[in-house]
């Protein structure tokens, strides 16, 4: 009897959790099912020559053409993107395709496309590329709205974590208006978006989706594993809403910029001007007629938050600027003399000069280009200083951020002010010659010597 009792318990207590919650789905399925037809997966492959002698390789050009592929370095990079229009677009991150050759896109349904690479940004790390959806349906993902998180709210990050393809992962939003260093040290991502969705190698580039199924931000970063568990960031997809059109249109991020020369304020800096705060950005100079000085910014003033972001050093003002296309009107809380006030900036377009769109010679594994509002407040290169700023180098000596203001051949000295300038003095450089290059960097100036 009390072995029939106990087998009826335990029958009974088995068919108890077998009905609880029964037919319950959770929510994040049906996102899954909806979302992750248009989740790609990315294969980048760059053909490299970094192990040639930037010399060697620009006299191999100069005399033989491009150095066959079979003797250069290949190497593949794997990443994620979504597709967001039916022509075949899709969003990923700029570091997943940089310089990529070849773009392979595979779907979840197996169909595998080769991919056009439409632009993208260094600094916004954003990237467009396109499929050819050869009369196929292409599923799409739709935009949410990045500016109206919540902190707790569901996230759900999908992509191809070393290989996995349509790997699904959940956590919620854990903050907002995060800033980290780049890995390279040249400035800093703002405004992102922190998650405890798993987010590995591989998922950069991918969506992160709120409940409903919409994407609110690209997953572009983590912390190392070696130093935290499931902290990673992605980029507000209202950040990226806000570039695509110029991206498609010119291949290029068109940006913002304010118009000051900026310092960090460090407690030197605080305590021999005599500032009221112990952090911020100091306006050491302001552009005339620039955004800055036709809001009413002034010199002295130290700049403490854009749109209720905090900024305390140059670089990450800088970085919060360039998030913001031209014509956006932005919020800047700033320190004068002890007094706090806040003030709207409707900012400019960081335009070059190049209107002919002369197309830069590279030399020597340099690429440069013209000098840019937006570079002034990046690289804080004073308006007095003309010439071509690096915008990519293989070179061990030339950096990228050098402003190249003059060139020397065989004891002959050319100024250089614009692109044009730049292409005409290196088509005089022969085998044999004598070459300097005179350049600005950060308030210094160098030169680099060579035989050519």
């Amino acid at each position: 009897m009390k072995k029939y009792v106990a087998f009826t318990l335990v029958f009974l207590s088995i068919l108890i959790y077998g009905f609880v919650n029964p037919n319950y789905e959770s929510p994040v399925v049906n996102v899954v099912k909806e979302c992750a037809p248009a989740v790609v997966k990315i294969e980048a492959v760059v053909y490299s020559t970094s192990y040639v002698d930037p010399f060697i390789q620009d006299f191999f050009k100069r005399w033989f053409g491009d150095i066959p592929k079979q003797y250069q370095q290949k190497a593949t990079s794997l990443g994620s993107g979504f597709i967001f229009d039916k022509k075949g677009y899709i969003l990923t991150n700029y570091h997943v395709v940089e310089k990529a050759e070849e773009i392979k896109v595979t779907l979840l349904d197996g169909s595998e496309f080769n991919a056009e690479y439409i632009g993208g940004d260094e600094e916004l790390d954003i990237a467009i590329i396109k499929i050819d959806p050869k009369n196929k349906d292409l599923p799409v993902l739709e935009f949410g709205d990045s500016d109206n998180l919540n902190i707790g709210e569901w996230a759900i990050a999908i992509g191809n974590p070393l290989g996995f393809q349509h790997t699904v992962t959940l956590g919620v939003i854990s903050a907002v208006g995060r800033k980290i260093p780049k890995p390279d040290r040249s400035g800093y991502y703002t405004n992102l978006i922190q998650t405890d969705a798993a987010i590995n190698p591989g998922n950069s580039g991918g969506p992160l989706l709120n409940i409903h199924g919409q994407v609110i931000g690209i997953n572009t970063a983590i912390i190392a594993p070696s130093e935290a568990m499931n902290i990673g960031f992605a980029i507000p997809i209202n950040t990226a809403k806000r570039f695509i059109e110029s991206i498609i249109e010119t291949g290029k991020a068109v940006k913002a910029f304010l118009g000051v020369y900026m310092q960090t304020v460090t407690p030197e800096l605080q305590k021999a001007l005599g500032l009221k705060v112990n952090k911020g950005v100091y306006i050491a100079q302001i552009i005339k007629n620039s955004p800055a000085d036709k809001a009413g910014l002034k010199e002295g003033d130290v700049i403490l938050e854009v749109e209720g972001i905090s900024v305390t050093s140059a670089s990450e003002l800088a970085s919060v600027i360039h998030n913001y296309t031209p014509g956006s009107k932005v919020k800047i809380k700033f320190d004068r003399k002890g007094k706090i006030k806040v003030i709207e900036v409707v900012l400019g377009k960081a335009s070059k000069s190049n209107e002919d769109n002369i197309e830069a010679k590279e030399f020597i594994g340099i690429k440069v280009d013209e000098i840019s509002n937006a570079d002034r407040e990046s690289y804080q290169i004073p308006e007095n200083i003309k010439g071509v700023i690096v915008t990519e180098s293989s070179n061990n000596y030339i950096s990228k951020g050098f402003v190249i203001f003059r060139i020397a051949i065989n004891g002959e000295t050319y100024n250089i002010e614009n692109l044009k300038d730049w292409n005409e003095i290196i088509s005089k450089v022969k085998k044999g010659d004598y070459v300097a290059i005179f350049y600005y960097y950060k308030g210094g100036t160098g030169i680099f010597s060579f035989g050519y």
